[in-house]
């Protein structure tokens, strides 16, 4: 059991060194090409949900 939780604390130092040395331009620039979330879990279905929405008030509007 111990050595589980040496092995856990192990994994979470190198992590953290890891994002520490990594320069905060990178980070930002990871972070920056991330896919929106909805997109991800849900695929192109919300996307083509706004679409469909967007036009649809449009079209209210005349």
């Amino acid at each position: 059991m111990a050595s589980s939780g040496d092995e856990l604390v192990k994994y979470i130092t190198e992590k953290v060194v890891v994002y520490i040395e990594d320069p905060r331009a990178s980070r930002a620039r990871r972070k920056a090409e991330k896919e929106p979330w909805a997109e991800k879990w849900f695929g192109m279905l919300p996307l083509g949900w706004s679409i469909w929405r967007s036009k649809w008030s449009r079209n209210d509007k005349k």
